[in-house]
């Protein structure tokens, strides 16, 4: 891998993790564009990965402070019989709301995971995400007018969004774009809709680094890749927080549109590929 491609490989990562447009959809096109096979590649996307996660410790680093200040309370409050008192506070309900939306998504990872991986081969199967994540987003847009605080949220709005989560595993579909699609019409006020689909994000990731990990790097890795590695996972954060940040403003000012708009236009010239290449 050269640094041009781990450069594009981390700025893609970094925007398309957190744009509604699909960061594995776009990472399995470069890597078939460029000719660079999945295993050669997996330690540098695991650790691209942990890039992106940086990006929301940047940003949301007071919600997870209060969040981690929060877990200890609780427990606490268990210890000395008071319960898990969910409602004390926002703070707790947001926890207890990300742990929820966690469970569906860990049972379809690891139910499907094999399914999904083969749907990285195909980009028929790629453009289909991109199809589907085109059309939430659309509805996102013109259905999520909700004005619900996180006091408001029910769990049953949590397990829809943590089955979202789990079915944009899917290449092609975005992880960002179904978790807002699932908060908005779940009714969360819009920008409690981006910090809570973004927050759910830090399990996720954590996760799937805690599974992919042991291929990744059990057999070491090349030590001609460790510069390129570095300058991947920097590009990823930084651009990652950009994308966040932009995330916020137009999700608040409901521009999606454009997203659906650019994920269909990919869709079409992937499978016009398809039908020309044969």
């Amino acid at each position: 891998m050269t640094y041009f491609q781990a450069i594009i490989l981390g700025l893609t990562q970094g925007l398309a993790e957190f744009l509604p447009v699909s960061s594995s959809g776009h990472l399995a096109l470069l890597q078939y564009f460029f000719g660079i096979s999945s295993e050669n590649v997996l330690p540098f996307t695991v650790l691209m990965h942990l890039g992106t996660l940086l990006s929301v410790f940047i940003i949301y680093w007071r919600d997870i402070k209060d969040l981690i200040i929060e877990l200890f309370a609780t427990i606490k409050d268990l210890f000395t019989g008071k319960g898990l008192r969910i409602n004390a506070n926002p703070t707790r309900r947001l926890g207890f709301m990300i742990i929820v939306a966690t469970i569906p998504t860990a049972v379809i990872g690891l139910l499907f995971e094999d399914y999904f991986e083969k749907l990285y081969l195909s980009l028929t199967g790629i453009a289909a995400g991109l199809i589907f994540t085109g059309l939430i987003l659309l509805v996102a847009e013109h259905s999520g007018k909700g004005r619900k605080s996180i006091m408001e949220m029910k769990f049953r709005n949590a397990v829809f969004v943590g089955i979202m989560q789990g079915i944009a595993i899917c290449p092609g579909v975005s992880r960002s774009g179904s978790t807002l699609f699932g908060s908005l019409m779940s009714g969360l006020e819009r920008r409690l809709a981006v910090k809570y689909a973004f927050l759910i994000s830090i399990p996720s990731i954590l996760g799937s680094v805690i599974l992919e990990a042991p291929d990744a790097f059990g057999s070491g890795m090349d030590g001609s890749l460790i510069g390129p590695v570095i300058v991947g996972v920097v590009v990823s954060a930084l651009s990652g927080i950009f994308a966040i940040k932009a995330m916020i403003r137009v999700v608040s000012s409901k521009h999606l549109t454009g997203f659906s708009l650019y994920v269909w236009i990919l869709a079409a010239v992937l499978l016009a590929y398809v039908l020309i290449a044969g």
